[in-house]
């Protein structure tokens, strides 16, 4: 049965009425009273803008929402009295910002436009140039490749290096030669030991020297005739380039104990500038009683010229997604040991009556089985102290080195030795090279910045011939600049020009120390003294910058086995290079 509400009123004492007491206190049981209004809209039941201020300091919603700025919530100031307090510390707690900002461009006053090209978009809004720097390098545009205009886009014939680098893969190059699993490694030595490396050693000594020498050409010192380009061509001459257990005159100097260590500067000039090299390469160490034979196998890289091989972005492989066959790091080292063998032969000037003839004939040549004549070729066998204090015993080394032509001074009228090297420029389009100039425009008026770039991406090559220029004790070292005729014909190539150099003063702009490159030598030298007798292959990893010596059988690399062979990967580039 339904109670009516009138009744129930009626039953409350007369002094008790509806609702919240009336008291003059302003404290009721110590708890303060908050007035209310029937008026008041309940809130959300968890608003995270009231209250204290944001995070920007900005007081919450209510000072800056337009739909909370006007209204009045009525007991809002009390409401904090009433907080729960929590226990925990959430002085770390943060809101994520998730407000949408406008992708609308805006180009007035305020707006922070983006601009391409050679606008202004480096620069700041208005006034001034803000924090704009320039990392251009040689000349307008970043001529030398390694910088870029940071006003907003690339310079002229400038290239953005380091651009996207993170989404590049990695470089994984093959090793020069198959490590087999019998071998033993017995060393491993990073490139930041040997860098801490010296040893003070003197010139040399010449023992004696074989061969002869035609003189130079003068004719190509000076800039070639403008439309008339000097074409490289083919001069087939007998080189030998004999490792060094095979050259007899080393056979008799090591039985009439003249050295303790042979080797050639081609060989020699790799172990002292290891520290700049890139691609794998290795080298044959022998140990046969006091004796040390630094050698060279069939085949090796040793006897190739590398190209841009220290470039930011070296030529790619064909593993590595480059399409164009003509520019294989195999091929154009091919290239480049086909140009450097016809340069040397084309500057000299080939005469029977005018060339210089050493003490004695060219140990390697066999007028009854060559059907082609001599290459202007010396051979100087030098000897170089390497003893330390702490030695019971002297310490030298014997080493074969080469002289190319001789010219006679202006001045004095005596004869100077030189070396012949030649430079080659590919595609200076196509990648892997190095952001290098174009030598037909740049050669004759900026020749400073075209050698300062080929010092930058061929920094071991150009390294390894000048060691070898100072090894022979030669005046003069000079460097050829060879193009090709068609970017797209890697078989025909003209003589753009010529620069000598004094090999010490270009050894100095290259900052190359030789103290550092014999405490190279001496190092490895120690370690195989301590060894036993036998045969061992320094390596030069293919993707790291560490050398590693391991010991292998005594029959490996000889003739009828199979250790010398490549790796597959090499294998597959000599097979895309016939």
């Amino acid at each position: 049965m339904p109670i009516a509400l009138s009744n129930i009123v009626q039953a409350l004492p007369s002094d008790e009425t509806w609702g919240p007491p009336t008291t003059s206190d302003s404290l009721v049981d110590g708890v303060p009273y908050a007035p209310y209004s029937k008026g008041d809209k309940l809130g959300r039941m968890a608003d995270w803008t009231s209250g204290d201020k944001d995070r920007d300091g900005r007081g919450g919603r209510q000072q800056y929402n337009r739909n909370y700025r006007d209204q009045q919530v009525y007991g809002a100031g009390t409401s904090s009295l009433f907080a729960v307090q929590v226990a925990e510390d959430e002085s770390s707690f943060s809101v994520v910002d998730n407000t949408r900002t406008s992708t609308k461009k805006v180009f007035g006053r305020g707006g922070a436009a983006t601009f391409r090209g050679r606008a202004r978009g480096g620069r700041d809004q208005r006034g001034g140039r803000g924090n704009y720097q320039n990392a251009r390098v040689g000349g307008r545009g970043g001529q030398q490749g390694y910088g870029y205009d940071q006003r907003g886009g690339r310079g002229r014939g400038g290239r953005r290096f380091g651009w996207k680098d993170y989404d590049k893969p990695q470089r994984n190059r093959d090793s020069s030669v198959n490590i087999k699993p019998d071998w033993t490694m017995l060393e491993e030595i990073d490139f930041a030991r040997l860098l801490k490396l010296n040893l003070d050693t003197s010139n040399g000594q010449d023992l004696d020297d074989y061969g002869f020498l035609y003189y130079y050409d003068r004719a190509y010192d000076k800039p070639p005739v403008k439309n008339t380009e000097r074409k490289l061509n083919v001069v087939d001459r007998a080189a030998y380039n004999v490792t060094t257990s095979s050259d007899p005159i080393i056979q008799e100097l090591a039985e009439k104990d003249e050295a303790t260590i042979f080797a050639t500067d081609n060989i020699l000039s790799m172990l002292m500038c290891a520290t700049r090299s890139v691609y794998s390469w290795d080298m044959i160490i022998t140990r046969q009683g006091n004796k040390i034979y630094l050698d060279k196998r069939d085949g090796s890289s040793l006897d190739m010229v590398s190209v841009n091989e220290n470039a930011a972005d070296a030529p790619l492989e064909a593993s590595e997604g480059n399409k164009d066959s003509i520019n294989f790091p195999g091929a154009l080292a091919l290239e480049a040991t086909f140009i450097n063998h016809n340069f040397a032969n084309q500057t000299v000037m080939e005469s029977e009556t005018s060339r210089l003839e050493m003490s004695h004939e060219n140990p390697f040549y066999n007028p009854s089985e060559e059907t082609e004549p001599l290459a202007s070729k010396a051979y100087k066998y030098r000897r170089f102290d390497l003893s330390l204090e702490k030695d019971e015993d002297p310490l030298h080394l014997i080493v074969r080195t080469e002289i190319d032509a001789v010219v006679k001074n202006n001045i004095s009228g005596e004869d100077q030795m030189l070396t012949l090297k030649a430079l080659n420029e590919f595609d200076q389009k196509a990648q892997g090279s190095g952001g290098a100039l174009d030598w037909r425009a740049k050669l004759s008026s900026q020749r400073g910045a075209v050698v300062a770039t080929e010092m930058k991406n061929n920094s071991c090559k150009l390294a390894r011939w000048a060691t070898q220029a100072i090894l022979a004790k030669a005046d003069v070292m000079k460097l050829g600049f060879v193009s090709r005729i068609n970017p797209k014909a890697p078989d025909r190539h003209v003589i753009l020009g010529v620069m000598g150099y004094d090999p010490r003063k270009f050894a100095e702009q290259m900052n190359l120390n030789l103290g550092n490159g014999w405490g190279i030598v001496r190092t490895i030298i120690d370690m195989v003294r301590k060894m036993k007798d036998g045969r061992y292959v320094l390596v030069k990893d293919p993707n790291k910058q560490l050398l590693r010596l391991y010991e292998v059988p005594m029959g490996t690399f000889e003739e009828g086995d199979e250790g010398d062979e490549v790796a597959e990967g090499t294998a597959a580039e000599e097979n895309n290079e016939e």
